[in-house]
């Protein structure tokens, strides 16, 4: 039989699991942003037939970078504000993709995933370069 102690600890550890942090946040967008680089490299050495893969990387790196050099990820409020503000646009521009519609579409569901990471706080950790 549990005592209410013992639920109160239980409770304690789970906040403090669940605690939002800054710095494995700029952690997880640094590693993307690397691992976007290398599979645009990659996709370029595949050509033509990897115009897609590159638009998607490029959208991956454009939307780390953008998130990563805005001073928000300390806050969860702060930074779940910047990529709403971020979705909000109309336009993504970069130099270099082959397809605007398709790059701005990537742009957008890498920005609605990390919208569902924020808001569960689940996901920052996962630090390796090949994500579902």
């Amino acid at each position: 039989m549990k005592s209410a102690h013992d639920g109160t600890m239980e409770k304690r550890m789970n906040d403090m699991a669940t605690a939002w942090d800054g710095d494995r946040v700029r952690t997880w967008l640094d590693r993307r942003m690397a691992a976007a680089r290398l599979d645009q490299a990659a996709a370029d050495r595949r050509g033509y037939d990897a115009r897609d893969d590159y638009d998607k990387a490029a959208a991956e790196e454009w939307v780390c970078r953008a998130l990563r050099t805005h001073a928000s990820t300390d806050d969860q409020a702060a930074f779940a504000a910047q990529v709403k503000t971020l979705l909000g646009q109309d336009e993504y521009r970069m130099t270099g993709i082959h397809d605007d519609h398709r790059f701005e579409r990537h742009v957008r569901a890498h920005l609605r995933k990390i919208a569902k990471m924020t808001k569960a706080n689940e996901g920052f950790a996962n630090t390796l370069r090949y994500q579902a």
